[in-house]
């Protein structure tokens, strides 16, 4: 543990957690936007469903932690609602069982402390046609439907309003673009830097609009030292000087 101590923002999540840092990710997105504000941290594992993260959730996030995440956004929803493979293996989860899963995921989060935040994410859409092109042999006997995935993520949606928890519906924001078919993803499935600006777009809104506090976006955050210094530029009035933790506000202005 290096300080002084920030803020933690945990990813936790499957695949498009685990590549959040991939070309131009999500993750790699709010790495930079909250530099010198909040510490991301990754926990993704490409392939895991609801089920599996629930038996791990204590090892992930140890109740006896000295210092609980700030905020944890939470993704899982992409491989449960992957259709049920005739060799009886495959990630596919029931809805009914998805639902209870998170839910558990969720009450566990809740409990870790009175400041912890939880966003969850709700299933993305596919490109069918470009899964069917990418698959495997073994891939292709798993059925992987925009249909399915949109009943995952209004399932996920109904459960965070019944909890009273932030949710992002995904699968309705990407599909809100007219070309996304041909540019969210890199190959049907996870996403592309387009994709991804989506996903951090949609982050900034919702910890923009939440009632919190303190506030956890970035632009109410304070900057570590952030404070003037001697050597800092003068500027002509010879009164204010250029601080350079401003740079912040001109690397990331694209960025609500």
């Amino acid at each position: 543990m290096v300080g002084p101590s920030r803020p933690q923002f945990v990813l936790f999540g499957s695949s498009i957690v685990q590549f959040s840092f991939s070309n131009g990710g999500w993750g790699a997105n709010l790495a930079d936007i909250y530099a010198r504000k909040a510490d991301i941290l990754v926990r993704g594992y490409s392939g895991w469903n609801s089920r599996r993260a629930l038996a791990v959730l204590e090892k992930v996030f140890p109740k006896d932690a000295a210092l609980q995440p700030s905020l944890i956004i939470v993704y899982f929803g992409g491989n449960d609602s992957m259709g049920a493979h005739p060799s009886g293996l495959g990630p596919h989860v029931p809805l009914p069982e998805y639902v209870e899963n998170m839910r558990m995921i969720a009450t566990y989060l809740k409990d870790l402390s009175d400041t912890t935040r939880i966003v969850f994410l709700s299933t993305p859409p596919v490109d069918e046609a470009l899964i069917k092109k990418n698959q495997s042999q073994f891939l292709s006997d798993l059925v992987r439907t925009n249909e399915i995935c949109g009943k995952y993520s209004e399932a996920l949606i109904e459960l965070c309003r019944e909890m009273d928890l932030k949710v992002i519906d995904l699968w309705t924001a990407m599909q809100k673009r007219d070309d996304w078919l041909t540019s969210v993803f890199t190959d049907g499935i996870h996403l592309s830097a387009e994709g991804s600006q989506i996903v951090t777009e949609e982050i900034l809104k919702t910890l923009k609009e939440a009632e919190w506090e303190p506030s956890l976006h970035w632009k109410s955050m304070p900057t570590e030292f952030s404070e003037d210094s001697p050597y800092d530029l003068v500027l002509s009035d010879g009164k204010r000087t250029f601080n350079p933790s401003d740079w912040s506000f001109h690397r990331k202005i694209q960025w609500e």
